[in-house]
């Protein structure tokens, strides 16, 4: 029994395999294997990512009772996104001691240990820290210590959405620097699979966090993983394996994958089961944030020129941001020249059906070339009566001159309900219906990539929190996937890019009607208004030569009166 006993203390995967007997479980597969090897035999900061599944947690779970068993005197400290997750981790190993006969040694002998699911001791001396404890990664950190800290699964959905987010995501990482004991044996161990493809599990890799990646198919490009593929499997592709065979195929078959990829969709696919973060190349993502001018827009009128500058003093820190790391929404640097209406104003609208697709529309103005986004609006219920009255107030509030429809959902139905209610409300608007018959990423990004590169489409900031906050009921996970600047930042040339895309499919229509307008410099709209101003006033001069001198000499100041005659000291009398 003794030589038992030293066996499991020497080896973690013999301790493995023997737990899974008591629990009745399968042997463990060739991943759980190779997993549990790393975490015996890896550097002291570490992190482990593979496929869903693969039962990352209960493995480590195994490996804290093996800690504790070679030696209970070890402080451990389990941190999860959520307290509730870190908990079940803790009654989980809680449940084994209890039941597992040749861990009854670790049951504590006193009473007055302590033994309940935020933390418990196992036979040991007495010591101000639990043996186990476990926390929430925004729970209360400081003040603890610990001899091994596992993170798992800290990086979920509702904690990484955005860039500040992540950012503050990684900082609360940090602090598990500072509650490591130090000693030599003391390490620090991440678990979990990236949740976007700006992961924090990057980051940590280059804090010198060594991963270890076990995708569920051998890849069809090993460039991607950076050499950190595991060791078992790169030896696999070195001798040959088929790139896309199943790594593991006592845990997940072929026809398993191939149903999961088709649920979830290709990216997901890729980041939960292939950990594949190569597509953080914002090189394949043309759609940029910081091309975009974020301002107050006015609902009637709008200056000459807008001017952008990427100055960071420009950056509107406040914003809700979605977009890829370090792109930020900026403000103007000046708004330029005199103040005019719009010269027209339209509605676009991307009908959809009732289910998960939302019908959506955007009221959109133009002047002097630039084009100006007042409000987005979007609707589950399809194409109610609601819904499309709902858009004509929007029309009325906005002076809407034009709807731009697209056709191709209900082949013309929608834009004729339209007609109906336009008619029942008595507005003048002009129905315009498009059709598309251009592939829709390629449509979407030739439509707005060269506006944004200009910086010629000027954003209403209130258009950021309402886009931000729509959804909030959803899980985090598919609210995202409904946000205006989500869509726009992760579009790219890959078909089914983005899983829904009716807001941006929505403004790229819109853009697209006021192509033309692209072409329109907005300082020759200005040197255009100047002369046609100035040819009025020598209209005005010859057919009543002296009240327009009077005005000239009476009603403006001397640098007034030169700035309407052109400004040009050889051109204008000194009596000016």
């Amino acid at each position: 029994m003794t030589n038992v006993l030293e066996a499991l203390q020497d080896d973690f995967k013999l301790f493995l395999q023997a737990l899974w007997s008591q629990l009745d479980l399968p042997t463990p597969t060739r991943a759980q294997y190779a997993i549990a090897d790393y975490l015996q035999h890896g550097p002291k900061r570490l992190q482990i990512q593979a496929f869903r599944g693969i039962g990352k947690s209960w493995i480590t779970g195994a490996f804290v009772l093996w800690t504790l068993f070679k030696d209970p005197e070890k402080k451990i400290m389990i941190i999860s996104a959520s307290k509730e997750r870190a908990d079940n981790m803790s009654i989980f190993l809680q449940k084994l001691i209890i039941e597992t006969p040749w861990l009854v040694h670790l049951r504590p002998k006193s009473d007055d240990s302590r033994w309940s699911r935020i933390s418990f001791d196992v036979n040991c001396a007495p010591h101000q820290a639990p043996s186990v404890k476990s926390v929430g990664i925004t729970g209360q950190l400081t003040g603890s210590r610990a001899d091994l800290m596992i993170l798992d699964d800290i990086e979920v959905p509702g904690n990484s959405m955005t860039e500040l987010m992540r950012e503050k995501l990684l900082q609360l990482c940090t602090e598990a620097e500072s509650i490591l004991t130090p000693k030599d044996d003391s390490r620090i161990m991440y678990l979990g699979t990236p949740q976007t493809v700006f992961t924090v599990y990057r980051k940590l890799a280059e804090r010198n966090y060594r991963p270890f990646i076990w995708p569920a198919r051998f890849p069809r490009s090993a460039a991607n993983y950076e050499g950190l593929i595991a060791p078992q499997l790169q030896e696999d592709i070195d001798q040959g394996s088929e790139p896309w065979n199943v790594t593991d195929p006592d845990r997940f078959n072929d026809e398993d994958l191939i149903e999961r990829e088709a649920a979830m969709g290709r990216s997901n696919f890729m980041l939960q089961f292939m950990l594949d973060t190569s597509l953080s190349d914002a090189e394949k993502f043309p759609l940029k944030m910081a091309d975009l001018i974020v301002t107050s827009v006015n609902p009637t009128s709008a200056p000459d020129s807008v001017i952008w500058c990427s100055d960071p003093k420009n950056v509107i820190k406040d914003a809700p941001t979605v977009g890829l790391p370090g792109d930020y929404f900026y403000g103007p640097m000046q708004l330029q020249g005199d103040w005019g209406p719009y010269q027209e104003t339209i509605c676009s609208v991307d009908p959809s059906g009732r289910g998960s697709d939302e019908t959506a529309a955007c009221y959109l103005s133009q002047r002097n070339g630039f084009l100006y986004l007042h409000e987005m609006r979007a609707y589950r219920d399809g194409y109610s009566d609601t819904t499309l009255l709902d858009i004509l107030r929007g029309c009325r509030k906005y002076n809407v001159s034009k709807l731009v429809i697209e056709t191709n959902f209900g082949d013309g139905v929608i834009a004729e309900l339209f007609k109906k209610h336009l008619q029942q409300t008595k507005q003048n608007i002009d129905v315009d219906e498009v059709r598309a018959t251009i592939r829709k990423e390629q449509r979407i990004i030739d439509s707005l990539e060269p506006v944004l590169n200009q910086h010629r489409l000027v954003v209403n900031r209130s258009v950021l929190d309402w886009d931000y906050n729509s959804n909030k009921d959803a899980a985090p996970e598919s609210r995202l996937l409904y946000m205006l600047f989500y869509q726009m930042s992760r579009m790219c040339q890959e078909k089914g890019a983005v899983k829904h895309d009716d807001r941006l499919d929505c403004l790229s229509q819109g853009v697209q009607y006021f192509t033309d307008a692209m072409g329109i410099s907005a300082q020759e709209v200005v040197n255009t208004r100047k002369r046609e101003e100035w040819d009025d006033m020598l209209q005005g001069f010859i057919d009543n030569p002296q009240a327009s001198a009077n005005h000239l000499v009476f009603g403006m100041d001397k640098d007034q009166r030169r700035q309407s005659l052109g400004n040009s000291k050889n051109s204008v009398p000194n009596w000016v």
